[in-house]
């Protein structure tokens, strides 16, 4: 009981560190140029209470269950050695996470021009399909560098061919596919795959695959794109509501509540289905492994359904009104730098965010800290943020950005070492999570009512520019770690070694520090 106790205390630290700066700014934006009603104002602050708290709860479930279970999995699957057994099971499981996941739903039910059923299925088919990519590249130990320039190739070729109203879209869903049921489920797997293998290069190549499973809802979508033509793809905003009293600010997230409680039951049921018949067919987990993943489940249940409680009823509104106030502000391009702030701190409010720089901080050893990481996806978001608000208030078309942005992390990913290639490209789809879904592509829409853009073609897509500088920035940071490896220990890396080697052969002394 005291671990938990202390346990809970650190989650919950976590999750203060990273709620409390996003409170900070738009308070100070409330109070000074952008003034919202008293009632938005206060679900804005009841959602960040409940995201405090379901934070909390989330990230200590996902280290009691979703973790463990994903290595199982992928252990067991490499195990079987048949490789039609791993190619059927890889696939299932990419389309049960995939509709499993929450971020997709939200998107959904904003994408005006597509039905909500037809883009998460077309979305789940397209992770299915690259899950098993993912699986076959790290038995087969195919550089990953190679894949993505194929695939990301192939992308750009598609989205000249595709109505503008879907290429947004597109990869808009190749961010939010990536969010905090599927990211610690498949690292976990890419863990679980890699501990089979005996290589050297086992632990670089456990990332990578949720790097691969981004780029299948995009081409899945673009495609959709050239097969599906809707009647109409305008967008209606939602209304801000208006509340007068606490009691309707409390009914409307009692409404809430039992929504969210069966979205999450929903979301929860495919994943504990697959779970259940896979530990029928492949048995041997401990009891008391079953215990803590079954509590594990509970706390994951209950922190995902007051998380997406608190940022749907609570934050969505604020973001919109915010968006909505500060681009009508004469000065409108101030957005701008107001938008990279907002980005530089809720990246950090990402559930997924913990669990990708702690997994990266344990399997390189310390090579590349948590700090590090998380410092580098923040000044990636806040440049993401920056160029989605430029895009808002000009209109400029998402190619625009996109394919300059990939072209250069591509380029990248010939010259760094290839573990931080498979993080960066990990990290950009998790940035990418509820918060980016639920207030800031709000925030974005808000602003594209305010000065009279087209909604569909440019406040989508602030999804995919967060998704895209993480590639670029953790890529740079992986440079200077070679650069300075260089300098300081040339004689401790031969030709072969992995990363994780090396670093394990220097000195406490010796680290250097990023």
């Amino acid at each position: 009981m005291r671990l938990y106790r202390t346990k809970f205390q650190e989650k919950l630290n976590e999750a203060l560190k990273a709620v409390l700066p996003i409170i900070g700014i738009v308070l100070v934006l409330c109070f000074t140029i952008a003034p919202i009603s008293p009632s938005i104002l206060m679900a804005f602050l009841l959602g960040a209470v409940l995201l405090v708290v379901g934070m909390m709860f989330f990230t200590l479930g996902v280290e009691l269950s979703m973790t463990p279970m994903g290595e199982r999995v992928g252990t067991c699957i490499t195990r079987s050695k048949k490789l039609s057994v791993m190619v059927l099971l890889s696939f299932l499981l990419g389309i049960v996470i995939t509709v499993s996941e929450p971020d997709l739903q939200v998107l959904a039910e904003q994408v005006p021009s597509i039905p909500n059923l037809v883009l998460i299925f077309s979305v789940a088919f397209g992770v299915g399909i690259f899950l098993v990519i993912a699986l076959l590249r790290m038995l087969f130990s195919i550089p990953l560098s190679i894949m993505l320039l194929f695939f990301y190739g192939l992308v750009m070729i598609l989205a000249f061919f595709v109505p503008r109203d879907f290429l947004a879209v597109a990869f808009d869903a190749g961010g939010v596919t990536t969010g905090p049921m599927t990211v610690p489920f498949i690292m976990a797997m890419g863990v679980g795959i890699a501990a089979i293998r005996s290589d050297q290069h086992a632990a670089d190549d456990s990332f990578g695959l949720v790097s691969l499973c981004s780029i299948g809802p995009i081409l899945s979508v673009l495609v959709l794109g050239l097969i599906y033509h809707p009647e109409s793809a305008e967008y209606i905003p939602e209304q801000i509501p208006d509340i007068s009293s606490s009691v309707e600010l409390w009914g409307m997230f009692a409404e809430g509540f039992p929504k969210y409680m069966w979205e999450m039951a929903v979301s929860l049921f495919p994943i504990l289905a697959f779970f259940g018949i896979f530990l029928i067919i492949f048995k041997g987990m401990q009891k008391r492994t079953l215990i803590k993943i079954g509590i594990g489940l509970i706390y994951t249940y209950i922190g995902l359904f007051l998380f997406l409680t608190g940022v749907n009823v609570g934050f969505m509104p604020a973001g919109n009104y915010l968006g909505q106030v500060i681009a009508s502000n004469p000065y409108r391009w101030i957005i701008v730098p107001i938008g990279m702030l907002i980005g530089y701190f809720i990246v950090l409010a990402e559930p997924a965010v913990y669990v990708l720089t702690k997994q990266v901080e344990d399997i390189t050893s310390g090579a590349v800290s948590a700090k590090a990481m998380s410092l580098s996806l923040s000044i990636g978001v806040a440049v993401s943020l920056g160029l989605a608000m430029i895009r808002v208030l000009t209109g400029i078309s998402i190619l625009w950005f996109v394919i300059p942005g990939y072209g250069i992390a591509l380029v990248l990913s010939l010259a760094v070492p290839k573990i931080f290639t498979a993080i960066a490209f990990d990290s950009g789809g998790v940035a990418s999570g509820p918060m980016t879904a639920t207030f800031l592509l709000p925030f974005a829409m808000g602003a594209c009512v305010s000065v009279g853009g087209n909604i569909v073609t440019d406040a989508f897509g602030v999804v995919a520019m967060v998704a895209m500088t993480p590639l670029i920035t953790i890529q740079v940071l992986g440079l200077v770690y070679k650069l300075r490896s260089a300098k300081a220990a040339p004689v401790l890396q031969p030709a072969g070694m992995g990363i994780q080697e090396a670093f394990e052969l220097l000195g406490d002394d010796e680290i250097i520090e990023l």
